[in-house]
């Protein structure tokens, strides 16, 4: 993956405000793979006490936007199917690792999946991007 590339989109995810509220920590990126944790905290929980999918979401789509457009150029989401499959323990760290399975010029398929810190399968998601011709505008 091109350094450039890498440095500035870690650089970007940090400084996003929507990360910074949710405390989404981009721990890996490659061309085409992300894998971004998050803690479940308190203020993450539904009316019964479990993860909200709302938070789950998030952090699948974190993954599913650095992956997505790793390859230095715009990409933005067309369609997300996700499936919740577990709820999570309270204060668990939950990962979530997208990874591209198609790509063409103009479009890009990933498959993403949430596991919490025991490996427990949360959530997966297939999602679409339709690729900008683009460079990111951070570069």
């Amino acid at each position: 993956m091109d350094e450039k590339i890498k440095s500035a989109i870690l650089k970007q995810v940090e400084n996003e405000p929507f990360c910074k509220k949710f405390g989404l920590k981009l721990k890996d990126i490659r061309e085409g793979y992300a894998k971004v944790e998050m803690l479940f905290t308190q203020d993450m929980e539904n009316m019964f006490g479990m993860a909200h999918g709302g938070a789950i979401f998030s952090l699948i789509d974190a993954a599913f936007e650095v992956a997505s457009n790793s390859h230095g150029t715009m990409a933005v989401a067309l369609n997300m199917n996700i499936n919740y499959l577990a709820s999570p323990e309270k204060g668990s760290l939950l990962t979530a690792e997208a990874k591209e399975i198609n790509r063409t010029k103009k479009t890009a398929a990933y498959d993403i999946r949430a596991t919490d810190n025991t490996d427990k399968l949360l959530a997966s998601c297939q999602a679409l991007v339709y690729r900008l011709d683009k460079p990111l505008p951070f570069l």
